[in-house]
């Protein structure tokens, strides 16, 4: 059996819309896939104000907002088709759609762009809405990623997902995803003070040195306390992790140098903790599989326990969480 279908992802990091078309094939029970066409379009400076401030509006403009981002959303995937040609290819379109509130502890997530409204634009089936029901269950609200990784990619123990927040999941008998520490979008947002949109390769970060005041008040944030599965919200990163950075009077190399490692010290100790037999093997994806330095900060870090660190083609690295 063959299915076809585009997928849409809108991440924490506001750096654009994801698109890819994707082709998966099952055959007595076995997977496998191919990413036929992908793409992202960068969202202009008027739809990263209005996604960036979404959380602040009134009950109805939220909706608003929530509905045109739907229209535009279908007005992208019309784009996409045009321009790979992949009219009467795509079966449905999957829409994750941008996170705005999300707070598991109450079993309450919402993502904007209503699935309606990209459905009467494109003339496509629409899945959308995909957190609301595990959140319901008492989940975390990220439910396919997983077993799209269980199905696609047996030959991995770890997947870890680096963009604005970053994620892991564990290929067990018992499977395990949970996020471990917001990533590019604090990273983004402390390369914008050096006037670029982030630090390509980390060479910002490889440049600076670690404050050792702000690296321990950053690890002793009560949410690494808690156990997994966990998950966090946008502004966990933003209102929180971003300030004490900023109280701290690091310059902009030291503290994002002092972040990068922050980052690799909350990876080791999420895969310590699950005390799994060596060797085990880590895919790494999204924008930060990217940062050269952060990668090598990974794998001097995991050497030890015996997890190796694998970042594959970057259309993988790109695309794999946008299905």
């Amino acid at each position: 059996m063959i299915y076809r279908a585009i997928g849409l992802m809108s991440g924490s990091s506001l750096d654009g819309l994801d698109l890819a078309f994707a082709e998966f094939t099952e055959q007595a029970g076995q997977w496998t896939y191919e990413l036929k066409e992908t793409a992202c379009y960068a969202y202009s400076p008027e739809w990263t104000d209005k996604l960036n401030n979404a959380t602040r509006l009134s009950a109805l403009d939220y909706q608003l907002l929530h509905t045109d981002y739907g229209h535009y959303l279908g007005e992208q995937v019309n784009r996409f088709i045009e321009e790979k040609s992949l009219h009467f290819q795509a079966a449905l379109i999957a829409s994750h759609g941008h996170t705005s509130f999300h707070i598991p502890a109450r079993k309450m997530t919402a993502q904007l762009g209503d699935g309606a409204a990209i459905a009467a634009v494109t003339g496509l089936p629409v899945v959308s809405d995909l957190r609301a029901l595990d959140i319901a269950l008492g989940g975390q609200g990220a439910p396919i990623v997983p077993v799209g990784e269980k199905l696609l990619f047996p030959g991995y123990e770890f997947f870890l997902n680096i963009g604005g927040i970053a994620n892991i999941s564990v290929n067990a008998a018992n499977y395990l995803a949970f996020d471990i520490c917001p990533a590019n979008r604090v990273l983004n947002l402390l390369a914008n003070q050096a006037g670029q949109a982030f630090d390509r390769d980390g060479a910002l970060a490889a440049g600076g040195n670690i404050n050792t005041d702000l690296i321990e008040t950053l690890n002793a944030l009560p949410y690494y306390e808690q156990a997994a599965p966990k998950s966090l919200a946008n502004d966990f990163g933003t209102d929180i992790v971003y300030p004490i950075i900023q109280q701290s009077g690091c310059d902009t190399a030291d503290a994002l140098r002092t972040y990068t490692e922050h980052i690799a010290v909350q990876v080791q100790q999420s895969l310590e903790h699950l005390s799994l037999q060596q060797p085990q093997r880590l895919l790494v994806t999204g924008g930060g599989a990217l940062n050269q330095f952060l990668v090598e900060l990974l794998r001097v870090k995991l050497e030890p326990s015996g997890i190796s660190v694998v970042v594959p083609d970057e259309k993988l690295v790109n695309y794999k969480k946008r299905w």
